[in-house]
């Protein structure tokens, strides 16, 4: 049911990404972006992937990389996808407990993620017990043509 995410998993968890994304998050995905996307944080060093299957074929995946401090490594979750349908099933609550099981094990203290600030995700991560930091702030900066 679970195994580890691989660079070779892109094309494979590419519609799920897709799918949710654009459908879910009024995104404009394509499978050259999301494929980037997904080799730049897989490819990067101590990047880290979970893939949920069902039989052979993928129904979501959790990617991120562990964040080396100077006293500790913490993972930084970047994304997690559940197939369309697949929602409302429990599946992303599993996936995000076996993820925490498997980066503990590979020495993480802690995870860390940024979330759209909604009551869906405010919902989702809160009753895992996830919090708002509180001492950070997200900044960007856009550049604009």
């Amino acid at each position: 049911m679970y195994r580890e995410m691989t660079i070779s998993d892109t094309r494979s968890v590419l519609p799920l990404y897709i799918d949710y994304y654009n459908t879910c998050e009024e995104s404009k995905w394509t499978e050259e972006t999301a494929g980037r996307r997904i080799r730049q944080v897989l490819g990067m060093d101590g990047g880290y992937g979970l893939l949920m299957e069902d039989g052979n074929s993928p129904i979501g995946f959790v990617m991120g990389y562990f964040k080396q401090y100077d006293d500790l490594m913490s993972f930084m979750l970047e994304e997690i996808v559940i197939s369309l349908s697949g929602q409302g099933r429990g599946l992303g609550t599993a996936l995000l407990r076996e993820t925490e099981l498997r980066v503990r094990e590979l020495g993480a203290a802690g995870i860390e993620l940024s979330a759209v600030n909604d009551g869906m995700h405010a919902h989702f991560y809160g009753k895992e017990g996830y919090k708002n930091a509180g001492n950070f702030v997200q900044m960007v900066k856009w550049f604009h043509a």
